[in-house]
């Protein structure tokens, strides 16, 4: 049976457009690979009336929530391709006949891309952080550090500032220009050039930032802006106009989420500069009404 729609993706922004086109007892499909972005982070900070809980729990929950509507059914898996057009969607899966949709929702999300330094992988989502609106408050003040990945690391560590004494590793790149630094000596941010050779582990709990020249700097915790890559080939696949943040590629959508291809729509982390799980959820609430009022304008005027 053709479905109204396929979301790819079961995170934040899959299960709320998921929601809202479940209640409105259209025929929804979501395929999702079980490995959300924020899956290396204990807690959850930040999320209305959710505080300390772990995203994968929320989203057993919301899971839970979504199977009591009839018309919403899940795959587990990892959607290979999508093409068609416009009331003629396909999405292929290994070992699986394709599955066919009038609309489909890209909410696959991205993948982080951290540099390549010993050591930091292996503390990504837990001492190794993104977000200081989401975990700045529990390092509680003191050392912290900022990896430089990009152009916009100075301002990362500007907005870091408010949660500890700053030091930004600049870590081979461009040492930042007058406007940057200015703005970092009004948020007293120290600033270490130099390449940043290892990431390891110092007395009490804190971490030690190992640079190639031999120096080492101690610190709570450290903050990196990963670079964003979306998942999958379906933006390609369906020709979806990108645009470029400073992280990173992300889908073009309109108010209601809708992309640049006919009848697809994106939310989420993939189609946003900025994102965090309120973010996301709203994403994908705007997206399911503007799936909606498609399918429904659609019916209305054949």
């Amino acid at each position: 049976m053709q479905k109204d729609a396929i979301i790819i993706g079961g995170g934040f922004a899959g299960l709320s457009a998921a929601y809202i086109l479940g209640r409105a007892r259209r025929h929804v499909t979501i395929i999702d690979s079980g490995t959300p972005r924020n899956r290396f982070a204990a807690h959850s900070h930040g999320v209305l009336a959710l505080d300390g809980k772990s995203g994968l729990e929320i989203l057993a929950d919301a899971r839970r929530q979504l199977a009591a509507y009839p018309t919403v059914t899940f795959i587990e898996g990892q959607a290979d391709s999508a093409g068609g057009t416009i009331d003629n969607f396909h999405v292929h899966l290994a070992g699986r006949d394709p599955i066919t949709a009038k609309r489909l929702l890209l909410a696959n999300g991205m993948e982080d891309r951290l540099p390549d330094i010993r050591g930091l992988s292996e503390r990504w989502g837990k001492t190794v952080l993104h977000c200081p609106y989401c975990h700045g408050y529990e390092i509680g003040g003191g050392p912290i550090g900022v990896i430089a990945m990009h152009s916009m690391s100075a301002h990362q560590a500007a907005v870091v500032a408010d949660w500890g004494d700053v030091t930004l590793f600049t870590n081979a790149m461009p040492e930042p220009d007058e406007t940057a630094r200015s703005l970092l000596e009004r948020r007293n941010v120290s600033l270490q050039p130099g390449a940043v050779s290892a990431i390891e582990t110092g007395t009490d709990e804190m971490l030690w930032v190992r640079l190639a020249n031999g120096r080492v700097f101690e610190v709570k915790a450290l903050f990196v802006g990963p670079d964003m890559h979306i998942r999958g080939p379906f933006a390609e696949n369906l020709g979806c106009r990108l645009e470029e943040t400073p992280a990173g590629k992300i889908i073009t959508t309109d108010a209601v989420k809708a992309t640049s291809a006919a009848g697809v729509y994106a939310a989420g982390d993939i189609a946003r500069a900025f994102g965090n799980i309120t973010l996301s959820s709203a994403d994908g609430v705007m997206a399911g009404l503007g799936v909606h009022q498609s399918l429904m304008f659609a019916e209305a005027h054949p």
